[in-house]
């Protein structure tokens, strides 16, 4: 409707002006709440061509469209915003288009469509997964979904960290400790295992620190000598010499932590099409590097590491070799971004990484760039916000962290307790139970993390998460089964009777807000696309729930008098119930069929 109003603005500019408009400087937006209309144009632009105030330009443009347009049946001018109300005709004859389409057809594809990496979760192989991969494994989904769904053809990528330090430390701990403990003998999921060991070690390293500096040793140096990291740094050492021991332990307890990823990623409900090792791609990293040594691009001091100069790129010296000869994570991200663009000849990639390696993506970018690769220009990182709980900030390596899959396992109980206590599922199986559990526990999960713009730091909570009142999940996964349940009686009822006539009816000002609403959907969708933004479609599915459970409140539905009426209103809730489907599907959220 925005081109077509363009086009009847530059139709009454030239017959009101006598002027010839150009096209880019009507602005046309949807009208604020607290206004009356549909569509807002501003008319400051146009009083170069009137030579008049602009009240009087508006009303002169408002009374030319309302009397020549009959989609246009009144209008209101405030100040230089001139607002048009559209004719209860106009939605009417909106709502027939829709009633045949699934929103999704109603998409309108990216006019450059590309080729995009959605690189998420990207754990290491020493811990398992908390809340904050949870956050990066739900937007990477997220965004990777809502790529797809605009026209792009997106590759949804994870890299396991599965070599370095982090890893040598487990091993180290579980060397020492472990007695050739597995998770068969324990009883512990794989990643569950080899984190108990990294909170070990660090246990260990720092009493051993603190000894040191005890003994006389610096506080700067006491870290580096302590003996766990010492054995840590041998153990690295050895692994990328390729001594058999280190290697077998390395790749065995990193098969125990696979194992656990796995289940926690179908627990979450999200997948990948391609999986990166670090253990494969720091071999091309390296590879590189010795290549730029050779072509003078970057430097090697004496002690024998390897170095890259972006003073020149207002960033600074980076290490892309140690002294040793081992690779830092640097060497690794370098490597995999050249073998991702020989496999896929990508047009972008995303990092969905957190904000606090800004810099590092930010060098990332510099040094692919310096060493001639020419897509450098198509890394983005998608810098996103902490999550963290009401009681603070999680660390990882003192065990302080909110475990994934308990988390799960919280969410899931926590609405088993709330639906029982509300009575919400009587006649169900308690097969049919636990499905609804699951549901609407990940549901509250997924949408009380995607409903925060990814910029910002949020806290999670869980109470709040859950409830089935407000801008939650749950409201919204309520909301769509009470539709299905308006749907399966009017099925029972065999309605609607006559979908011709239905769509003849001229919708009342509560319905019209309902197919406002609908219609903005592939608006919403192409802004959330544009903006790699989730929490724009969640906030969208929110706003339609709440629409239509007022509507629902307020009118009667299958107890209408008027039939026509009647099966209009079970069409527009068909196409509700379609939208908010289609947009929380985008987010990742199943929906129960009945609550």
């Amino acid at each position: 409707m925005e081109d077509k109003l363009k086009r009847y603005i530059i139709d009454a500019l030239s017959s009101s002006y006598y002027c010839n408009v150009d096209p880019d400087i009507i602005q046309i937006q949807e009208t604020r709440k607290e206004f009356d209309g549909d569509f807002t144009v501003i008319v400051f632009p146009f009083t170069r061509y009137s030579r008049n105030t602009p009240e009087a330009t508006g009303q002169t443009l408002g009374k030319y469209l309302s009397e020549k347009y009959s989609e246009i049946s009144s209008y209101n001018v405030i100040k230089g915003f001139l607002n048009l109300v559209l004719s209860d005709a106009y939605w009417s004859d909106l709502f027939h288009r829709m009633a045949d389409n699934e929103p999704d057809t109603q998409l309108q594809p990216s006019v450059d469509p590309k080729v995009i990496l959605v690189e998420y979760s990207s754990p290491n192989t020493n811990k398992p997964l908390h809340l904050g991969h949870i956050r990066n494994n739900l937007l990477g989904f997220s965004i990777s979904r809502i790529l797809g769904a605009t026209g792009h053809k997106a590759i949804k990528t994870n890299i396991v960290n599965d070599r370095g330090i982090h890893i040598c430390k487990s091993m180290v701990a579980w060397l020492r400790h472990s007695g050739g403990e597995t998770p068969s003998s324990s009883g512990l999921k794989g990643d569950h295992l080899v984190g108990k060991y990294y909170v070990m070690f660090d246990r260990d390293y720092r009493r051993e620190v603190e000894e040191l500096i005890r003994s006389g040793e610096k506080p700067e140096t006491a870290g580096d000598n302590a003996p766990s990291m010492r054995e840590a740094r041998e153990l690295l050492i050895k692994w990328e010499s390729g001594d058999a021991d280190t290697v077998n332990l390395w790749r065995k307890m990193n098969e125990w932590v696979y194992e656990g990823f796995d289940i926690t990623y179908r627990r979450l409900g999200v997948d990948f099409d391609k999986i990166y090792y670090e253990s494969e791609t720091y071999l091309r990293g390296k590879e590189i590097v010795k290549d730029a040594l050779e072509r003078g691009l970057v430097n090697q001091r004496t002690d024998g590491s390897v170095w890259i100069d972006l003073t020149e790129e207002g960033l600074d010296n980076k290490l892309l070799l140690r002294a040793d000869g081992t690779a830092v994570y640097m060497t690794q991200d370098l490597g995999t971004a050249v073998i991702r663009h020989e496999d896929f000849n990508f047009d972008q990639t995303i990092y969905v990484v957190g904000n606090e390696q800004n810099y590092h993506f930010q060098v990332l970018a510099s040094i692919i760039k310096k060493m001639g690769y020419q897509w450098a220009s198509g890394l983005h990182h998608f810098s996103y916000g902490m999550v963290e709980l009401p009681e603070g900030r999680m660390k990882s390596r003192e065990g302080v962290v909110v475990d994934a899959d308990d988390l799960i396992d919280e969410m899931v109980e926590t609405a088993r307790s709330m639906s029982e206590e509300l009575g919400k599922l009587e006649g169900f199986t308690q097969e049919e139970k636990e499905e609804v559990f699951r549901k609407v526990g990940l549901g509250a999960l997924k949408y009380f993390i995607l409903k925060v713009d990814p910029k910002k730091n949020m806290t999670f909570n869980p109470a709040e998460s859950i409830d089935f009142n407000g801008n939650t999940g749950p409201f919204i996964q309520y909301t769509y089964a009470r539709i299905n349940s308006v749907m399966k009686k009017a099925e029972s009822l065999a309605l609607p009777a006559d979908r011709a006539a239905a769509l003849r009816v001229v919708p009342i000002p509560k319905e019209i807000g309902l197919i406002k609403l609908l219609r903005r959907y592939s608006a919403v969708v192409n802004d959330a696309s544009g903006q790699l933004n989730p929490s724009i479609i969640a906030n969208y599915a929110y706003e339609l729930a709440r629409e239509y459970n007022q509507f629902y409140h307020e009118y009667s539905i299958l107890n209408e008098p008027e039939p026509e009426r009647r099966d209009f209103r079970i069409l527009l809730s068909e196409r509700v119930a379609d939208a908010i489907r289609s947009a929380m599907w985008l987010l990742g959220i199943e929906m129960p069929d009945r609550m």
